[in-house]
């Protein structure tokens, strides 16, 4: 199995390390072509207007639009999780649109505000999950189809909508590869 991140901005080494630590192939995405081949990708958490403007710039948004609209599997963190929403209060540019989901952007304050809480995510067994919060976006509104997989404050902070999963906080930098490994078990599930 070969899974894409896409590799314009964010933090995109994490991810591919946290894939190789679980024995999984995973190579950075910059182009249209790179994702041929690909069994899932990763929206890396990073800053969500600059990966918008590159992915629009390097004419890979209409195939990662393609792919998800095929169900192709796609995890998004913090920034990946803004650019997989339906709708985003005051984002002007174009998103991915896949998951029937509105979100806020910067909802936790500024980067000072950054912080880390344990999460109960049901799907990943009883431990808690040290969930890791820079600048996140908030879910204000999910529709029908999306699973809530975690709330922090009675707030969704992780979503899933078929094969896509999304979060507001940053699995790759929690030292926990269960999120990781929860996206692969969903990458492979008939």
């Amino acid at each position: 199995m070969k899974v894409g991140v896409l590799a314009l901005q964010g933090a995109v080494s994490e991810h591919i390390e946290s894939f190789s630590t679980l024995g999984v192939e995973a190579i950075p995405v910059r182009s249209p072509l790179e994702l041929n081949g690909l069994k899932a990708l990763v929206i890396p958490g990073g800053e969500s207007t600059t990966i918008s403007r590159l992915m629009s710039d390097f004419a890979i948004l209409g195939a990662v639009r393609e792919l998800a609209s095929q169900g192709f599997p796609i995890l998004g963190t913090c920034a990946g999780l803004i650019l997989l929403a339906k709708k985003v209060a005051g984002f002007k540019l174009d998103t991915i649109a896949a998951m029937d989901i509105e979100v806020r952007r910067n909802a936790y304050g500024r980067q000072v505000d950054s912080f880390e809480a344990d999460l109960d995510i049901f799907v990943l067994g009883n431990s808690p999950f040290p969930g890791v919060f820079i600048r996140a976006p908030i879910i204000e509104k999910v529709g029908d189809g999306v699973e809530i997989l975690c709330r922090l404050d009675g707030v969704p902070v992780a979503v899933q909508q078929g094969k896509t999963l999304a979060c507001s906080f940053h699995p790759e930098l929690a030292g926990d590869l269960r999120f990781h490994k929860y996206f692969l078990d969903l990458v492979t599930k008939e």
